[in-house]
């Protein structure tokens, strides 16, 4: 867990009790100490946005080398290797994944999974079907790994490619913009690891 993490509770339960207070002082009738409540709560919003937008500006894009496992607390995706070949105008990849728990106590997945591949422009790739692959969210035993992995096709005039991956909610969605430095999707910068 970053710092951002816990900055990110702080905000939502600060949230929380924030906009009870202005309800429970707009219901007593105290409707200019509810709106003074808000007015002030905008401002701070407003503010932890701006500083999510400046972090995601600022913040250089942060490139996981192959081998590396990418850990979501305590499961990881390692991408193990990368075959690449290029037939009929598109570029195929077959990426060879290790799937990891870094857990001691208790087996976990990685519910709501997904993986990509990305080029320089933000459009992202989906792996091709295959009902013989492994699923992302497998369980996983304590220190367990588990190999599996995934084709794609992206077109071969594509140079630049990474592979993105995350759970539990979708590719840059609202976990990714509103936990500060969390996504990169504001300005095309997210995590990855380089393919090519």
């Amino acid at each position: 867990m970053s710092i951002f993490d816990l900055i990110f509770i702080v905000a939502f339960l600060t949230s929380v009790v924030t906009l009870a207070v202005a309800a429970i002082a707009f219901v007593r009738g105290r409707r200019a100490t509810a709106l003074n409540i808000l007015r002030i709560y905008g401002i701070c919003a407003v503010g932890y946005f701006v500083c999510d937008a400046a972090v995601a500006f600022l913040r250089p894009q942060r490139l996981i080398a192959i081998g590396t496992p990418w850990c979501f607390d305590e499961w990881c995706l390692t991408v193990a290797g990368v075959k690449h070949t290029t037939a009929a105008r598109m570029n195929a990849y077959h990426v060879d994944l290790l799937l990891s728990s870094q857990a001691r106590g208790r087996a976990q997945r990685a519910n709501g999974a997904w993986i990509y591949l990305i080029d320089d422009q933000g459009n992202r790739y989906a792996p091709e079907p295959d009902s013989s692959d492994i699923p992302l969210n497998v369980l996983i035993q304590p220190g367990q790994s588990i190999d599996a992995s995934r084709r794609f096709k992206v077109p071969a005039d594509i140079h630049q490619v990474g592979l993105v991956t995350g759970h539990g909610g979708p590719y840059c969605g609202a976990m990714a913009i509103l936990i500060i430095g969390s996504g990169g999707c504001l300005f095309n910068k997210p995590t990855m690891i380089r393919i090519q």
